[in-house]
């Protein structure tokens, strides 16, 4: 069966829920990743059966199904330092309540357990989210931090994140980080250590998006094969690098679309992501999960893109493995294996 090619909603949450699947179902995408902000998903109601169902029929009248959840705004508080206003502008009244920094944590904390709870609910096996960092400030390492404190970093974000993945687990869950700048992993080395400093639980993995690879300079197909067992669902997402000598690889605090950024997000397929050797390398891991639309791109309609982006990752989907090895015409053995069953040297 082919991957399902599915829209996350977090950029479409300033639109009804019941409009962002009219369109998903009329554009002929296969489901939602669904986001917990809007009026998509409210997680503090995982325990009204009629909500949920209430979710559920909205997308059987479209012709969807949901096979992720996502909540990366509540997540980000979870382990963030400081919690300061750019966290009111993107939390739930709920979660900010008086401000209190270490009150807003913990309540993010409860937020994503009973995020788990809905999803189990909702019949779906992963959440997709950020953990947040309280050492994501020291990315210049100036002024100068200690191994000590780095250290404390990881220490902090396994305390906070442990008691939510017992929850995960408790309900047949699991959660996957997406590797993004801000959060305890933002690249191959730092996505290493957050597996490590977790205990490697198999509750926690990745959201596998190649969109902030491609501006670090990282090799997205290296770290599909090299992080095979950790994928557990992946963002089809684009961004384009424009270093012109004046333009830096960190914004430069500019906004969306500036020519004078460094990089910015472009939509799928008009961007610098190596779309073809990426399939196939998730076509060599045995990935058969979602290939979500995260649609983002500040020069151009999402009306024209999230219909074109849904085409261009099913010309993606249909690079499937085939049943026997190309070479197998050539032999007169009954017993040649297919690239996906390698036998004796073959990698």
């Amino acid at each position: 069966m082919p991957r399902p090619i599915t829209l996350f909603t977090g950029q479409w949450a300033d639109l009804p829920f019941e409009e962002v699947a009219r369109l998903a179902g009329e554009w002929g995408y296969d489901g939602l990743e669904i986001a917990c902000w809007g009026d998509h998903l409210d997680v503090s109601r995982w325990d009204d059966a009629d909500y949920v169902q209430s979710r559920l029929d909205i997308l059987e009248r479209n012709g969807l199904a949901v096979y992720a959840i996502s909540n990366h705004l509540t997540g980000q508080a979870v382990c963030d330092d400081p919690i300061d206003a750019r966290h009111r502008d993107i939390l739930s009244d709920r979660v900010w309540g008086d401000g209190d920094p270490e009150g807003v944590r913990q309540r993010a904390a409860e937020d994503m357990k009973n995020t788990a709870r809905l999803a189990a609910q909702l019949g779906v096996k992963t959440v997709n989210g950020f953990t947040g960092s309280s050492i994501w400030k020291a990315v210049a390492m100036f002024p100068p931090a200690s191994d000590e404190w780095i250290d404390a970093g990881y220490r902090d974000f396994a305390e906070r994140w442990n008691p939510i993945l017992d929850v995960f687990e408790e309900v047949g869950v699991r959660f996957g980080l997406e590797v993004h700048p801000s959060e305890i992993a933002y690249d191959y080395w730092t996505a290493k250590r957050a597996l490590e400093a977790i205990g490697h639980r198999k509750s926690f993995g990745l959201n596998f998006d190649p969109s902030h690879f491609m501006w670090q300079q990282l090799d997205p197909v290296a770290f599909v094969l090299d992080f095979a067992d950790h994928i557990f669902h992946v963002h089809v997402k684009e961004s384009v690098t424009s270093l012109d000598g004046r333009n830096g690889v960190l914004g430069s605090h500019l906004p969306w679309a500036s020519p004078r950024r460094g990089w910015t997000f472009v939509s799928t397929g008009h961007g610098q992501v190596p779309w073809e050797p990426l399939f196939r390398a998730l076509n060599a891991i045995g990935y058969d999960g979602p290939t979500s639309v995260e649609w983002e791109d500040a020069g151009m309609d999402r009306l024209d893109g999230a219909p074109e982006a849904l085409a261009f990752v099913r010309k993606l989907n249909a690079i499937t493995p085939p049943a026997a090895a190309f070479d197998a015409a050539f032999s007169t053995k009954t017993d040649v294996r297919s690239p996906a069953q390698p036998g004796p040297g073959r990698p």
